[in-house]
């Protein structure tokens, strides 16, 4: 079992904190793969190929998108900050700064 994505001997971690490790492993993995997509997208002349390749990153923020609500479920205080951030318009520091201290208290 390979035990990379662990900063403490796995054997002390509980299942719920490895799985939650599992998961961020697994939102990294999409985050770089749509970042390879956007890239080969925007070279690609082939249009068949490039309409393959938007169909496959449509995927990749599918996956990024379940594992990070799994993410957030898991951990309420991120879910809050996170609510005070995403989908909001203005000022995104100013929105993660206020969400950050309305956690806090």
């Amino acid at each position: 079992m390979s035990t990379d994505q662990y900063h403490e001997p796995p054997g002390e971690l509980s299942d719920e904190t490895r799985t939650f490790a599992r998961m961020c492993a697994s939102l990294s993995e999409e985050a770089e793969a749509i970042g390879w997509y956007e890239q080969r997208i925007a070279v690609e002349k082939d249009p068949v190929a490039k309409g393959i390749m938007r169909d496959s990153l449509g995927e990749e923020y599918k996956h990024f998108s379940m594992e990070l609500e799994f993410l957030l479920r898991a951990k309420p205080q991120w879910r809050e900050i996170a609510q005070g951030i995403l989908f909001t318009s203005g000022d995104i520091v100013a929105h993660g700064e206020a969400a950050e201290e309305a956690a806090a208290d």
